[in-house]
């Protein structure tokens, strides 16, 4: 796949954590993926180590940013 077919390039993680995290807030997100770092004291930084190390969540987290529209 190209660089310029794939929605996530040049995107970091945190980038991902933070944009959705803002467009949904914690609850919504973690209606929307259940795990535990979105439903439990949620924040970023506890987020993204989570994910680092848990490819089935990352990729699930990635998909929603993919399908999620933002503006601008």
């Amino acid at each position: 796949m190209s660089a310029g077919k794939d929605p996530l390039h040049g995107v970091t993680l945190e980038a991902i954590v933070t944009r959705l995290a803002g467009h949904y807030g914690w609850e919504e997100l973690g209606r929307r993926i259940t795990i535990r770092c979105f439903t439990h004291d949620p924040s970023v930084k506890s987020s993204l180590t989570f994910l680092r190390r848990t490819p089935w969540a990352r990729q699930k987290v990635e998909q929603l940013y993919v399908r999620t529209r933002f503006e601008g």
